[in-house]
């Protein structure tokens, strides 16, 4: 059922799951959220960072380096980290 429930967060770009991230932490912080929903919002935050990582993760894979001749022109690109 929690999925459901999140399921517009794959849609979201990093920056609006991000800035729904912070009020969640802000509203948990606050400390005036009844138990039920408390673990309702967490689940959710959970759910946002997840798709933050996984966004991240995505556009590091993206960076690339460029890869220069001896003449120093370029000749491709490479992933930035071979780790």
């Amino acid at each position: 059922m929690a999925e459901d429930a999140n399921d517009d967060i794959k849609a979201m770009s990093f920056e609006q799951a991000l800035e729904a991230l912070e009020k969640i932490v802000e509203d948990l912080e606050r400390g005036d959220v009844p138990l039920d929903q408390s673990i309702r919002i967490y689940e959710r935050g959970e759910a946002l960072k997840k798709h933050c990582d996984r966004l991240l993760k995505a556009a590091e894979d993206k960076v690339e380096k460029i890869r220069l001749s001896r003449e120093g022109q370029p000749t491709g690109s490479e992933p930035l980290d071979e780790g």
